[in-house]
């Protein structure tokens, strides 16, 4: 098995891509800082795996594309696409080309890197998505993702997990009508502290969310990355695209994130923020 973990040098990305690694996979190990891959694929190779670290920024749109193809040259195939890599992000910035931060890194990243593997991911293959419970409450709102709004890092970040949602059920259906086989679903893994993924947030929220490091019942780093793994390879998900899991269990998320235009929306437009032809194109207009 050749599997690519975004966001895998820390948190539940780490945990999975060691798991993957200790079970016999070929790892492909992504984020920002060298020394931290070199930390994870010097232990999957201590442990008798195989594994790459290829670095990426997610809020740039040629790393994004750089590392789909450093991927195309390491291996043919791709049998485990794991788009792990977010968080929550301060508010007020922009990236390059002028979308919210929060967004670029959490939805478009994945967006981006999965339309450039889709040719790479073999018939068997699953595409599975970081989402959260944290996307209820939300709705879509392509506008806003344009603009700089302070005192909004939450509302982002929740609405970056129903994109990732919405992105699944399109990814799904147009994988289907390709007649492509593989299958694409998202999880929530839980609210998992010690994950890192609240580090770029002011000081005092911040410490408020590692807090969650004292609560009873919070999913553990361990927990979270089983339940990404559960859908990954279960022989149970064989047969299940397009649907969001919460405690390896195929749940129905919020009523914005089953509404099937919104996905088809979110994917065009999508595909237009990053200047990029619409992926699986399901009519002749799309493909040009």
């Amino acid at each position: 098995m050749t599997a690519l973990i975004t966001g895998s040098t820390s948190g539940i990305g780490r945990q999975t891509a060691e798991a993957l690694g200790a079970g016999g996979a070929t790892v492909y190990v992504h984020g920002r800082d060298a020394q931290a891959g070199k930390e994870v694929t010097d232990h999957i190779t201590r442990a008798g795996g195989t594994a790459k670290f290829f670095p990426a920024d997610f809020t740039r749109r040629r790393d994004i594309i750089e590392l789909a193809d450093r991927v195309r040259e390491a291996s043919d195939t791709l049998d485990l696409l794991i788009n792990n890599a977010g968080g929550v992000f301060r508010s007020g910035q922009l990236t390059e080309i002028g979308v919210e931060y929060t967004f670029q890194v959490n939805h478009l990243a994945p967006f981006l890197l999965t339309a450039e593997l889709v040719d790479q991911l073999n018939s068997s293959a699953r595409v599975v998505t970081t989402a959260s419970a944290a996307h209820n409450g939300t709705s879509l709102n392509l506008d806003r993702v344009r603009t700089v709004d302070t005192h909004r890092s939450f509302w982002a970040y929740s609405h970056s997990k129903l994109a990732n949602i919405l992105f699944t059920r399109e990814l799904a259906r147009r994988g289907e009508v390709h007649g492509c086989g593989w299958t694409a679903n998202c999880v929530h893994p839980g609210a998992i502290p010690g994950s890192g993924f609240t580090r770029f947030l002011p000081g005092p929220v911040s410490k408020l969310a590692q807090a969650l490091d004292r609560v009873p019942g919070v999913t553990s780093v361990a927990e979270g990355a089983a339940e990404l793994l559960y859908v990954a390879l279960s022989p149970r998900t064989d047969d299940i695209s397009g649907r969001y899991f919460s405690d390896q269990v195929p749940t129905s998320p919020s009523e914005s994130a089953r509404q099937s235009q919104d996905a088809d929306r979110l994917w065009r437009e999508s595909a237009s923020l990053l200047d990029i032809d619409v992926p699986l194109p399901l009519s002749a207009k799309e493909a040009t």
